[in-house]
């Protein structure tokens, strides 16, 4: 059975040391989380995704969600006396507006608390996510009856939430969608339509689900113009906020999947259900881009969650685990062998996964505070800025991190060898749930599209600039540090190649956009490591800091630098094969016809 432990103190660490959080009390919500108060919070989150979540996550997995005839959806065991206990101690609410019943705390905490939630059973963990992605969505574009009606009972866990995109024709293509919407005379609209892949579509944890889903009004344009956003609840909400009459909205069946099988991901058919517009007519998909941006982040945090749960299994494993010698002698004598932590091709793996695992962390809640900003600043530069970032940094987080997150996943199985292949311990688990990050919300390819062909020129390219200029300056100011030296000076290189790759687009994608096309991957992860060696920069400089302050930490700061040395000399240096591949251009991937595949 696998274990965990919430990297409680690594958060700390980051929000304190590294991202100075104290500098940013002028926002709403961030005087009253003083470090007493976070580290409080953070330690109770941890206890309950510790001792209540992870000893479920494998049951979930074996027992997976049940449909019964009646359409209706039964959860794994354990799971509803877990969300019980999650709704009652306000987890959903943590960071959400207080006028809503919200605690208004700080997003970033809640990003961190959500990393320990999916690290302890990421099945589990979607249910309140899908919630608290829908109050987003309604909260930023419903109307005052609509946050009045939905918004309490969706941050209090009370009511669960989905979202409903993809239909059997129609995936990333949205344009292509079915789903009617027909006027009627009261102001409702009566839906009908089949989505595919709704993940929490029906279960028992919540007395209503309120669906958001995606559909075209009669008569309106063809493509994603014609695209407008409806909430169709499971129970129709009476005036004054009660459950009413069952929706016809119901769970056709339940998908049978790789992984996440705790996770009840269903076929929703919409037989005339009754919904209301949300926003205006045809811009549904803007502000369907609300919830899935928030979705976004939060499945890059997946793709964190799960390589840092599978490290702990692996490096825990590797430090029992008998086999050989070490190459330089015998390192335990009174065994009779060495256990496997000695091998350096096994502390590789491990220290790519931990080096990644650390640097990832921090970009997340760096973003998670631009989050913050974009949201809570009463300036308006302010505000931009941080949007602009959220916007660039999107498709990154997103696709590098489950990418990555995937890759080591199973480089944490690769250590356990045949035992890593045994359900027992619990690795082959977290390479099936890891997978499913890296295809929803957006498939990672089209991330890659996304940020080449439209962040990147978006504004013209203020956003990139922006990024640019900040790492610049910091390679300048500290250039001639010589502590900081190792991290700086290979983060220049590959910041210099992320320059290239990007000023190659512009010379040679207008006149053949294949060539973005066939380099956009390449450049994501370049992208990526150049934002992850910024992170161990920071990091670095942080842990020389608290080093030299003493308190202990010494140590652990010890171990800080060198997982950042390991990051800057074994993997920054890939930044140079994704500039040769962007470089080779589209001809040789586009050289076949179809037909030849």
């Amino acid at each position: 059975m696998p274990t965990y432990k919430a990297p409680v103190d690594d958060v700390m660490f980051l929000l304190g040391d590294v991202f100075h959080i104290d500098r940013y009390n002028n926002l709403p919500g961030f005087a009253e989380a003083t470090p007493d108060l976070i580290e409080a919070v953070l330690g109770e989150a941890a206890k309950f995704c510790e001792d209540v979540l992870t000893p479920l996550n494998r049951v979930g997995d074996k027992e997976g969600c049940r449909r019964h005839d009646d359409g209706s959806v039964t959860t794994p065991t354990g799971f509803k006396d877990a969300y019980r206990r999650l709704v009652e101690g306000g987890w959903i609410g943590a960071s959400a507006p207080v006028e809503f019943g919200g605690q208004g705390l700080p997003r970033v905490l809640s990003q961190a608390i959500g990393e320990f939630l999916v690290s302890a059973n990421m099945a589990f963990a979607m249910y309140p996510g899908l919630a608290q992605g829908a109050a987003a969505a309604i909260f930023a574009h419903g109307s005052a009856e609509q946050k009045a009606l939905y918004l309490p009972k969706l941050i209090s866990g009370q009511w669960a939430g989905t979202m409903n995109l993809t239909e059997p024709q129609c995936g990333t293509d949205l344009g292509l969608t079915r789903t009617r919407a027909a006027a009627q005379p009261d102001g409702s609209y009566k839906i009908t339509g089949t989505k595919i892949f709704i993940s929490a579509g029906e279960h028992d944890l919540t007395e209503n689900i309120i669906h958001l889903v995606l559909a075209r009004i009669e008569g309106a344009p063809a493509g994603t113009k014609g695209i407008s956003l409806f909430i169709v609840p499971k129970f129709l909400p009476t005036k004054d906020g009660a459950r009413g009459a069952r929706n016809a909205v119901s769970c056709g069946s339940i998908e049978e999947k790789m992984g996440i099988h705790g996770n009840s991901t269903c076929v929703m058919n919409y037989d005339g259900a009754t919904g209301w517009l949300v926003a205006e007519q045809n811009r549904g998909l803007q502000a369907m881009f609300t919830m899935m941006n928030e979705a976004r982040l939060g499945v890059g945090v997946q793709g964190l969650a799960l390589s840092e749960v599978a490290y702990q299994n692996a490096a825990a494993y590797a430090k029992e685990r008998l086999a050989g010698r070490a190459l330089t002698g015998a390192k335990f004598k009174d065994k009779p062998a060495d256990p496997i932590i000695v091998h350096p091709d096994v502390r590789r793996m491990l220290m790519e996964i931990r080096a990644f695992n650390e640097a990832a962390r921090a970009l997340v809640l760096w973003t998670a505070l631009k989050s913050d900003v974009a949201h809570r600043s009463g300036d308006a530069k302010e505000r931009q800025a941080a949007d602009d970032h959220m916007g660039l940094m999107t498709p990154v987080i997103k696709g590098v991190i489950t990418d990555k997150g995937f890759a080591n996943t199973v480089t944490a199985q690769q250590v356990f060898g045949g035992h890593g292949y045994i359900a027992e311990h619990g690795m082959e688990q977290f390479v099936r749930d890891a997978r499913i990050a890296m295809i929803y919300e957006g498939a990672n390819g089209i991330q890659a599209l996304d940020l080449v062909g439209r962040k990147l020129p978006k504004d013209g390219g203020r956003a990139l600039q922006a990024f640019f200029a900040e790492v610049s300056a910091y390679i300048k100011d500290h250039g001639a540090d010589a502590a900081l030296s190792p991290y700086v000076k290979p983060l220049g290189q590959a910041l210099g190649e992320l320059q290239q790759a990007t000023m190659w687009f512009m010379q040679n994608a207008l006149g053949n956009p294949d060539n973005a096309g066939a380099g956009s991957t390449d450049y994501m992860h370049l992208f990526g490591l150049v934002a992850l060696g910024y992170m161990w920069c920071l990091i670095a400089e942080a842990a020389n800091a608290k080093s030299a302050a003493g308190n202990g930490a010494s140590d652990r700061m010890a171990a800080k630098l060198a997982t950042g040395r390991f990051f800057a000399e074994r993997m920054l240096p890939a930044s140079a094969l994704h500039l040769a591949r962007i470089k080779a251009g589209a001809a040789s991937t586009m050289a076949l016809p179809a037909e030849a595949f």
